[in-house]
């Protein structure tokens, strides 16, 4: 890689690493230090290229999405996480406590979901990509990505009951139509 290339990598990581970092923290479960991990490879195999990357953002988010397809294909479980230290440390106030709180809810949940149903929801959700871009993606079809979102909002439910005040509420919730008398089907 020529000084230039060199220059406009370096400012592409300064400008948008962090964004980059939320996204792979999100793929690895909330493992901090597995998003890191997977951030570095994805920038190296980027630095690669430089000089032939017509989009460098979705280049280096497309590299982080297939590598965390990869190593959930591997199967490998993860036993413990470990962290430097505990998170939101010294915030006052309830409502800090209370995101504190989600957040570590959200965090425990998304990591008892497979990898495959993790990844579908971050797409889907946090990167806002629709279900064609997630299905290409990952290499799957819409109805898969559909089912997969589905299940994986199903299970996030199950785990974290907690989490449904967040959506909407049950009187938004559609009601059945009572314009009708039941009718009795008999065979």
């Amino acid at each position: 890689m020529d000084g230039a290339g060199q220059k406009s990598f370096r400012e592409f990581v300064e400008n948008r690493s962090s964004a980059l970092l939320k996204t792979a923290v999100l793929l690895s479960g909330g493992d901090r230090h597995a998003g890191e991990d997977l951030l570095q490879s994805a920038l190296a195999k980027a630095a690669g290229r430089w000089q032939r990357i017509d989009e460098p953002e979705a280049y280096v988010r497309r590299i982080l999405y297939r590598q965390q397809v990869s190593r959930w294909r591997l199967k490998w479980r993860r036993r413990e996480v470990t962290v430097a230290e505990p998170p939101e440390a010294g915030l006052p106030g309830s409502d800090a406590a209370a995101a504190a709180e989600l957040r570590v809810v959200m965090r425990h949940a998304l990591s008892r979901l497979t990898a495959r149903q993790r990844t579908v929801l971050v797409l889907r959700y946090f990167e806002d990509l629709p279900e064609a871009d997630v299905a290409r993606l990952l290499g799957c079809s819409v109805g898969t990505v559909r089912s997969t979102t589905h299940r994986s909002l199903t299970r996030l439910r199950t785990l974290a009951p907690e989490l449904a005040a967040l959506g909407p509420a049950a009187a938004e919730q559609p009601q059945p139509s009572r314009d009708y008398a039941p009718v009795e089907v008999r065979p």
